[in-house]
């Protein structure tokens, strides 16, 4: 989706086997951006009451950045999270990047 956010939009379209105007694609393509998501309550969960979610500890949406996550995990934590994707993954043929 980061890489190529309309060509996604394409093929979740035709997986779906629905077809739609290229405006309607691009409207989609904008709306899903992280940008747009990131301002958006419904999707960011700003509307979500603090003592449910406290944004003022971590917000929802940090940056969008593809791998971003190794600036926070420990080296430990790295570990056990590659362990774990593999036995949760090893039958899904869907690869992960962890870099653009």
């Amino acid at each position: 989706m980061k890489e190529n956010p309309r060509r996604e939009v394409e093929r979740i379209m035709r997986y779906l086997d629905l077809s739609v105007s290229d405006e309607v694609i691009n409207r989609i393509v904008e709306l899903t951006s992280f940008k747009s998501m990131k301002e958006n309550p419904m999707a960011n969960y700003s509307c979500v009451p603090s003592p449910v979610f406290d944004h003022s500890i971590s917000p929802f949406m940090r940056k969008g950045e593809v791998g971003d996550w190794k600036n926070h995990f420990t080296p430990e934590q790295s570990k056990v999270f590659d362990e774990d994707y593999e036995e949760q993954m090893k039958d899904v043929n869907i690869p992960f990047r962890s870099l653009i």
